[in-house]
């Protein structure tokens, strides 16, 4: 005797017409897979199944299949019963339902659970048509695609328990097998990332390997940090450079203030040496020569108008052909009473402090020209 069998005595059991009378009596369990209802080959995965606090024992079918496939005795009053498969192969991939006793009968049925097994096929090619960027409310079309002559093909979505879609498989003029799935509107609320599996249709929960994982972009949103982040970085490197700039600039200011405010100052001592050297005696020979030939009105003039300027503020000097500021005199001659045959030609040499435009800029703001 079968040990499920001698678990239906024990408890005087019986699926005949009495006791499926009494199951509208009783609610529906329910019945889900964790981590999921599709497992890659070689995983581990549990079937959950869930009653009343009043169950006494959990059955677990599997269609096509003569009998229970397990029996879960609670150990302690519960609504839950918990069917491990430690090694998914090909052999428990199919359809389940759960059920439970009680005092009251025997639950009806629950809803189906199709227990899936994927690596047994290639993996398709899934992409999107025209584009994987999709306005917000816009549709897509995905493409799943492969050489192999499968039957049908799913498209699933991450996060979502069940298939979002299976399709039967066609054969364009590319050679491919392939089937189209449509998909949206597309909101940005939401991560939309697909990926699409074949099968045979004699084998329908033996699946291929999955797809690479494609991700829609939702565009025209927030949904590009990266992005964000590169036109931050590209903004402040500018505003960097530009500081740069700006020094390096500053510096150069300083630099030619430096070197060029020394010019104006060593050809003033040039200019003034040159003069000094070429005529000195001659020149104050002939100023008094200029002041005895002239009237005593004119003297006290020329007296007044000498002691009137800061001789330290302007030195002339007399120069033959320098392209400066000119003002023409008429100096006295050789001898009193005759006026020389040419004009004496006199350049104004102003300080350096009394004319700060000729030092090339002011050091003291590097900035102004």
């Amino acid at each position: 005797m079968t040990p499920t069998l001698t678990a239906l005595l024990l408890l005087g059991l019986s699926v005949g017409p009495r006791t499926r009378a009494q199951a509208g009596t009783l609610p529906k369990p329910s019945i889900w897979a964790e981590p999921g209802s599709v497992v890659p080959r070689g995983s581990a995965v549990t079937i959950w199944c869930q009653g009343i606090l009043e169950a006494q024992v959990f059955f677990l079918v599997k269609e096509e299949h003569s009998g229970f496939w397990d029996i879960h005795f609670p150990k302690k009053p519960g609504n839950t019963a918990k069917f491990s498969i430690t090694h998914m192969t090909d052999r428990p991939a199919g359809r389940y339902h759960c059920s439970y006793r009680s005092p009251a009968g025997l639950s009806e049925r629950s809803d189906p659970l199709e227990l899936v097994v994927t690596g047994f096929h290639g993996k398709p090619r899934l992409s999107a048509l025209p584009s994987p960027v999709v306005t917000s409310g816009g549709k897509v079309t995905l493409q799943c695609a492969s050489w192999e002559k499968f039957d049908r093909f799913v498209l699933r979505k991450e996060g979502e328990p069940r298939p979002s879609s299976t399709l039967d498989s066609q054969r364009p003029t590319s050679g491919q097998f392939q089937a189209l799935f449509p998909v949206g509107p597309v909101t940005p609320n939401v991560r939309w990332t697909f990926r699409c599996y074949g099968y045979f249709s004699k084998n329908p929960q033996m699946w291929s390997y999955p797809s690479k994982p494609l991700e829609l972009l939702v565009s025209g949103l927030e949904k590009y940090p990266k992005i964000a982040i590169g036109a931050s970085v590209t903004l402040i490197l500018l505003l960097a450079l530009l500081v740069l700039l700006l020094l390096l600039r500053l510096r150069h200011q300083k630099k030619r203030c430096k070197s060029g405010a020394l010019r104006p100052e060593a050809e003033t001592r040039a200019l003034q040496k040159s003069s000094n050297s070429v005529a000195p005696v001659q020149e104050e020979k002939q100023d008094a020569e200029v002041r005895e030939s002239q009237p005593e009105e004119d003297r006290q003039m020329d007296s007044q108008a000498a002691a009137s300027e800061d001789p330290q503020d302007v030195t002339y000097a007399q120069l033959s052909s320098l392209n400066l500021e000119q003002e023409t005199s008429a100096p006295p001659s050789s001898r009193a009473g005759e006026l020389p045959a040419e004009p004496v030609m006199y350049a104004t040499l102003a300080r350096k402090d009394a004319h700060p435009a000729l030092q090339g800029g002011d050091c003291r703001n590097p900035g102004t020209q």
